[in-house]
């Protein structure tokens, strides 16, 4: 009974609290009966003790209007007190009877405003964190300063050293009134963070299915703290191998291994060891995940604790309660017309016995990454309002039955094609790369073919690229809308690079959607016409004297504007010389001209090609054909640095270039592959001649220089966790002859070593990069007519903004070059390894800086460094 009087009692001192006591409706004039409320008509309301706030404004917020009708005591005044205290702007809230002169009564709202800071200080807290703490607790002078504040304040401090792994963080915040400033306080935070608590161990507990490292794995937030030193233990680990492997101990290497291995797997140097509530909650989640994936779905954690083993270091104990094992055994089908129920068994590919597995379910019934599902071949042939519902029909001991229960609907055509967000390109550059056409049934891979041709154009963010379909179920058809952002693909190079002993200065300008229509269009010039993605790009190099050269070149992707065939047009002049004063001084021939002077060297090169790519459809829609007719013609005059000195050289050839790329992005792909074969031919001049070429001078042999060359490249994108990709990549080149009497052409060598940009390019000559050794090192001086090389990215983006695209990378390759097929040796490789990023500016492309180590030596080069930093500039380090 006395409890009950004692929480009767509380309960009403509380309603006395927030009610009666805030509202005071007597004064000595005036006397309120509460047991008879009475109607006024308010005559006037006053506001005191506030001098920061606007009285009428506090007036107006409580709702009480002059001349209304109200009851006393009554809702309106409680309503009016609540309002008040709504705003957290008061200490204490009063409404009194100021008088009473008839029927109009007149009241008093008596405010205590609560303090205003004035100032904050820390206390206990490093220069640092008190700069990230200020961002954090939006302290800030003349705030309000309530209990509230404090508590909030203190909670987001010491969620702060939480998250940096100091879970004993202790914040006192004082708040002491300040005698300079009337009603206003100071704040001051006491921080003692303490030390960094670290996870030393995760123990796991009931698990019989999986080994305690396996669960642990699992964990991808919640970390231990690593306990030894990797590198210091090394040695002794490769010496217990070595011995256990050369006695046969196959056993004992096993268990070895075996131990060696599962504590340091619990280790990731790229994460904190922390302990953090939602990361192990969230960690938890994803042991029980594995465990469903496996067919154990009733397994679930029973308890979790922690306890400390010192002050600075915690165990986690995680307890598992497995469940048994279950299996897929009878699948039924519900609701299938299109497809008979044998071809969807096929499909889903789930025999009797199959270990039960909800991910390995919705991949084969919801739209994996290869289309090879249920829901993608009914929405590949129209029926995108098709539907299924996998039920749980029977759980036995061990095995459950489903029943996929299935409405096919009918078959959806594209009603509207809608292009929007682009604002350069024009409207059909888009729709001709768009593989859904209006009258079509609704295909969900073409929609994903598209998003990848849109991607490559290299005029979107891909990142941002977007599908919207629009159904229509009472016509059955679907408006599909492709929503695009423009970025600028057109580039600036500007840059400077060391070759043949001279400083190269390059300017490049490339305009990747340009428009030849708009060229005399007034007000297309913004700063040049562009939007009919075609390509237009000129670059020049120098030296000065010693080096001049032009490049010109111009292509246009739909030739005709009906099909995607690639016409180009290239044109090229180079001028080399050795620098000297071209004709002597004072000194004329026989005719009057001036002569050469018998020091000076010069070599001059133009060049012409035309070329035409084509789509191909077979093998598969992936293929490209490229073809290109060329002629290079070569003027030497006494010049020493080249396998010609003197005369004239032509080199005319038929270039087939057959490609099959599926890669998903321009810039930072994390899928696909892309396959080349490259067939570079001359015809053989010799094979229809009579001549002894064995006789004849290197200038006869050449002034038509015949060769065949093939190169082999291909490339894979791998996406290993999130954003993390694999790339590799390797490459084959080969240089041949047709006849032995003319021997291997001067030209169209492969020069091997460095980062590939050497300023200059001459005689059709490929310079390809490999990191960490000196330009051209890994190639005879004349160059290699038999390369390999092989190459392994490890790549993560740090930012995949298109206005500042950025990604680290680890790499290792190998390569090198031969003269002959009996030097041939693919495994006699120069090795390098190393680290570097890319950088994509729209205006400048894609920069690079490589930091590599070789691993080899070069015969006839004792002094290069052993490590070397490299700059690049594009995709391809050299074309191999």
């Amino acid at each position: 009974m006395k409890k009950y009087v004692f929480l009767f009692f509380v309960a009403a001192m509380a309603l006395m609290q927030s009610g009666f006591s805030q509202v005071v409706l007597s004064s000595q004039s005036v006397k309120i009966d509460y047991s008879k409320p009475k109607e006024y008509r308010l005559g006037g309301v006053t506001v005191e003790g506030v001098t920061n706030l606007d009285q009428n404004a506090l007036v107006l917020l409580t709702g009480l209007k002059i001349g209304e009708t109200i009851q006393i005591p009554g809702d309106a005044i409680t309503s009016a007190v609540k309002k008040l205290w709504k705003q957290g702007l008061f200490s204490d809230v009063q409404i009194v009877v100021d008088r009473a002169q008839g029927k109009d009564i007149f009241l008093v709202i008596i405010l205590a405003e609560q303090p205003r800071l004035s100032r904050f200080t820390f206390k206990g807290a490093k220069k640092g964190d008190v700069d990230d703490l200020r961002e954090k607790i939006d302290l800030h002078k003349e705030k309000i300063v309530t209990k509230s504040l404090a508590v909030t304040t203190k909670n987001k401090i010491k969620n702060f050293y939480v998250d940096k792994g100091f879970i004993k963080a202790d914040v006192d915040i004082h708040v002491i009134n300040d005698s300079v400033v009337p009603n206003h306080v100071m704040m001051v935070i006491d921080v003692n963070r303490g030390k960094k608590v670290k996870i030393n161990d995760i123990i796991i507990e009931g698990n019989t299915a999986f080994s305690d490292a396996k669960v642990r794995r699992q964990m991808k937030e919640t970390k231990v703290t690593p306990v030894f030193k990797p590198f210091d233990e090394f040695p002794a680990f490769v010496f217990n191998v070595v011995k256990y492997a050369a006695t046969l101990q196959s056993v004992k290497l096993k268990d070895y291994l075996a131990e060696w291995a599962e504590p340091r797997m619990r280790l990731n140097f790229f994460k904190q060891s922390k302990y953090l509530i939602e990361n192990f909650d969230g960690d938890k989640d994803k042991i029980i995940a594995k465990y469903n994936d496996k067919g154990y779905r009733d397994a679930s954690i029973v308890s979790d604790s922690l306890y400390y083993i010192n002050d600075h270091q915690l165990n986690l104990v995680v307890n598992v309660e497995e469940g048994d094992r279950y299996y897929f055994r009878n699948v039924k089908w519900v609701g299938n017309s299109k497809y008979s129920t044998q071809y969807l068994d096929s499909i889903l590919n789930l025999k009797p016995g199959t270990p039960y597995s909800p991910s390995l379910l919705e991949s084969k019934l919801f739209m994996n990454q290869n289309n090879t599902d249920i829901t993608s071949i009914y929405m590949d042939d129209g029926y995108l309002f098709f539907q299924l519902d996998p039920v749980e029909v029977l759980v036995g001991n061990d095995s459950i039955d489903l029943e996929i229960r299935m409405r096919e609907g009918t078959q959806a055509r594209i009603k509207r094609i809608i292009v929007s967000g682009n604002t350069r390109t024009n409207d059909h550059v888009i729709i001709r790369e768009i593989r859904t056409k209006p009258g079509q049934l609704f295909s969900r891979s073409d929609i994903i073919r598209t998003q990848r041709e849109l991607a490559q154009l290299g005029y979107f963010d891909p990142e941002q690229l977007k599908v919207n379909p629009s159904p229509n179920p009472s016509d059955g058809t679907v408006d599909i809308t492709y929503e695009v952002a423009e970025r600028s693909s057109d580039q600036i190079e500007l840059s400077g690079g060391w070759g043949g002993n001279m400083i190269v200065g390059n300017l490049g300008l490339t305009f990747n959607n340009f428009s030849t229509k708009n060229f005399f269009k007034k007000g297309s010039w913004s700063p040049l016409p562009s939007g009919d993605g075609q390509k237009l790009s000129i670059r020049g190099s120098t030296t000065g004297k010693q080096y001049q050269s032009l490049n010109f070149s111009f292509t246009e992707p739909w030739l005709g504007g009906k099909k995607p065939n690639a016409f180009s047009i290239s044109t090229s002049y180079t001028l080399l010389s050795n620098g000297v004063t071209k004709f002597l001084t004072d000194t004329l021939d026989q005719f009057g001209e001036k002569v050469f002077s018998p020091t000076y060297q010069q070599m001059k090169i133009a060049r012409f090609g035309l070329g035409l790519g084509k789509r191909l459809n077979w093998p598969d829609n992936y293929f490209q054909l490229y073809q290109e007719l060329a002629l290079e013609n070569y003027q030497m005059n006494n010049y020493q640095a080249f396998t010609l000195t003197d005369g004239t050289a032509n080199n005319m050839y038929y270039n087939l270039i057959l490609t099959r790329s599926s890669v998903d992005a321009p810039i930072y792909a994390r899928s696909g592959s892309s396959l080349t074969f490259n067939a570079q031919l001359t015809p053989p001049y010799s094979m229809f001649s009579s001549r002894d070429y064995s006789t004849l001078t290197l200038q006869e042999k050449f002034k038509w220089t015949e060769y065949y060359k093939w190169k082999f490249t291909s490339a894979w994108y791998t996406s290993l966790v999130g954003d993390l990709v694999l790339y590799t990549k390797a490459g084959f080149g080969f240089l041949g002859q047709y006849n032995k009497q003319v021997g291997v052409a001067p030209f169209e060598r492969f020069y091997l070593g460095g980062s590939g940009l050497t300023g200059f390019s001459l005689d059709g000559r490929e310079i390809i990069a490999l990191r960490g050794y000196d330009d051209q090192s890994v190639s005879p001086s004349t160059g290699g007519t038999m390369i390999t090389k092989y190459t392994a990215e490890l790549r993560y983006p740090v930012s995949l903004n298109p206005s500042a695209t950025i990604f680290g990378l680890a790499f290792a390759e190998a390569g090198n070059t031969w003269n002959s097929f009996k030097g041939f040796d693919p495994f006699a490789l120069k090795r390098s390894a190393g680290v570097g990023i890319r950088v994509y500016l729209p205006m400048f492309g894609l920069l690079g800086l490589d930091w590599g180590y070789r691993f080899d030596d070069i015969p006839g080069r004792s002094g290069m460094q052993k490590s070397q930093v490299h700059f690049t500039i594009g995709a391809n380090l050299g074309e191999l």
